[in-house]
């Protein structure tokens, strides 16, 4: 099957053209002739298949198509809502919306907190066609009446696991409350929980479903290996690979913020000129660090799993798992960060003691036993070093002894009591 037998206007299979594709991957394949019809749609398909453009390209179809189209209408509120997990999401739904619809008069806007409001109500007033959204942001816009929602004849809830997993279930229906009884609704997720089949069963009507991968499973395309090495010999051993296999685009996964910064700091020490992207970077700082890394100027991009949610190279070649994530699910949306397209990538996690039981986990979900590879200088010790003991937060530290008058009375004059001054307050 080619774009051409689906039926999209001449506008749209142009931009296709334009980008280099000729043949629909089979959720584009099954979900675009869906939408067009103005069924309702559950999708369920893992990371990278092209889920994105199979919404958009119908969307930009039915917004073009008929007596109700951009030339002939006068009202500026949108049209369409498509309603994301994270910023970066947000920002490449749009991306791919002025993509596809590059030779159509259709306007879209990307609108996510940790940027100014301001600019984004300007852009509201001038007119939006296709709204793609945070729900914290969503509903800022809302209180502040700078959004009217009246209007709205198609709502896409995406990544809807994940939406709820960061626990946006509560923010999600209020924006459903405020939406047009009579719309078409579209739900898209990687999986097909009891609490995504309750939401689904609240939001859809008679929806036609697509289902193109087998369930928490990885992507065919990724070889994945397992590195086993000590907790301690993680970052030198990072450091080693990138030296003596000359990667040149890798994503790397860290559980923890904090790891993350400290992880980018190792590597650009090394020479591996890195950034890291996690929540409490602000919006600008994200979207650089990204930009800079699909434009190839960093080697290396370091970022925590909710962050990295929405970044979408087409030909990233490698994932590697400094440390396994808690959750068995997000490392099948780890490794589906690569190969995708049908192209080959490579996922390669480090392991230590500790995860053991992490990576049991994981082998158990996707069913399957991931290969391990051994770097000679690197090998796991037999038995796990001990964890540096950590106080536990909150705890004071442990007191001094206290000093005897005869200790008290032997000080002598600018001794350490005379030091307290306010430089070290500073």
């Amino acid at each position: 099957m080619q774009f051409s037998d689906l039926g999209l206007k001449a506008e749209l299979l142009r931009a296709v053209s334009e980008q280099g594709y000729d043949t629909p991957t089979p959720i584009q394949q099954q979900a675009i002739p869906a939408v067009m019809t103005g069924r309702d749609l559950m999708a369920t398909a893992q990371t990278g298949t092209g889920k994105t453009a199979g919404f958009t390209l119908p969307i930009l179809h039915r917004l073009a198509s008929g007596p109700n189209d951009r030339l002939t209408r006068i009202s500026k509120t949108p049209r369409v809502l498509v309603l994301t997990p994270t910023r970066e999401l947000a920002i490449q739904v749009e991306e791919s919306v002025r993509t596809y619809g590059k030779h159509l008069p259709i306007n879209s806007l990307a609108v996510f907190g940790g940027v100014g409001i301001n600019p984004q109500i300007a852009n509201l007033r001038r007119g939006v066609d296709i709204l793609v959204a945070t729900p914290g942001r969503l509903l800022d816009h809302v209180q502040q009446r700078t959004v009217d929602l009246s209007a709205i004849e198609i709502f896409v809830l995406d990544e809807a696991d994940r939406m709820l997993d960061m626990g946006f279930i509560r923010d999600i229906r209020k924006i459903i409350a405020l939406l047009p009884k009579q719309r078409q609704n579209l739900m898209f997720s990687a999986t097909f929980s009891p609490e995504i089949r309750e939401l689904a069963g609240g939001l859809l009507h008679n929806p036609a479903s697509v289902d193109v991968a087998a369930r928490n499973t990885a992507a065919e395309t990724v070889t994945q290996r397992v590195i086993e090495t000590d907790r301690e010999k993680k970052k030198e051993l990072l450091c080693h690979l990138f030296e003596t296999r000359g990667w040149h685009q890798v994503l790397v996964f860290a559980r923890t913020k904090h790891g993350a910064d400290a992880l980018a700091r190792t590597l650009d020490k090394a020479g591996i000129k890195s950034a890291a992207i996690h929540g409490d970077k602000s919006q600008g700082a994200r979207t650089r660090a990204l930009g800079d890394f699909k434009d190839g100027k960093l080697v290396a991009l370091v970022a925590t799993d909710i962050a990295a949610r929405g970044i979408d190279i087409d030909a990233l070649p490698y994932v590697i798992n400094y440390e396994l994530p808690n959750v068995a699910e997000d490392y099948v949306h780890r490794i589906g960060r690569t190969g995708r397209a049908g192209m080959e990538g490579e996922a390669i996690s480090l392991v230590c003691h500790d995860e053991r039981p992490n990576l049991r986990d994981i082998e158990k979900l996707i069913k399957r036993s991931l290969e391990r590879v051994v770097i000679p200088g690197f090998e796991q010790s037999a038995t796990a070093a001990p964890r540096p003991v950590q106080p536990p937060r909150g705890a004071r530290k442990p007191q001094q002894p206290a000093r005897s008058p005869a200790q008290k009375t032997a000080q002598k004059p600018g001794g350490p009591q005379q030091h307290r001054t306010g430089s070290r307050h500073r």
